[in-house]
């Protein structure tokens, strides 16, 4: 499969960096039919850089998310005297805490990946824009675009 439109290449092998940050080198991108069915993808060891810095995102992700979506589940648990007997704005403290604070807390955490998902894609020249031909003529204007003006 070949497609010289999907990639911008500096002009090197898939082992040098494409744009941005010289000591950045990607995965390549390259164009090669690989089955990747029968390629073994060992998670605790990643090939590439953007696989291993992408894992420790999720893993940092994952383990912040448990603190906050379970901590306050945990707390009340485990100190449920003080948690009921404390008042936060008026709520009991294991109300507020599992009730407000997790679920908000899940939200925050949710933009802070995103955040940092798209400065590692940036980081690694990685690109959301689609290369798709777009239509060139009023004939092959798509219904979603507004219609094709008159």
């Amino acid at each position: 499969m070949s497609d010289s439109q999907s990639h911008d290449t500096t002009g090197g092998t898939d082992a040098e960096p494409t744009g941005g940050d010289p000591d950045v080198v990607t995965d390549g991108g390259s164009n090669e039919d690989v089955d990747y069915l029968d390629v073994e993808i060992n998670l605790l060891r990643p090939s590439t850089g953007f696989m291993r810095d992408h894992l420790k995102l999720i893993w940092g992700s994952f383990i912040a998310w448990v603190i906050v979506t379970w901590g306050p589940v945990t707390a009340t648990w485990l100190a449920t005297d003080a948690m009921t007997s404390a008042s936060i704005i008026g709520f009991p403290a294991h109300y507020f805490t599992v009730a407000f604070l997790a679920p908000t807390g899940s939200l925050v955490l949710a933009a802070i990946y995103a955040n940092r998902r798209d400065k590692l894609d940036e980081k690694y020249g990685i690109g959301s824009q689609s290369t798709a031909e777009t239509p060139s003529g009023a004939e092959e204007a798509a219904a979603t675009d507004g219609g094709v003006a008159e």
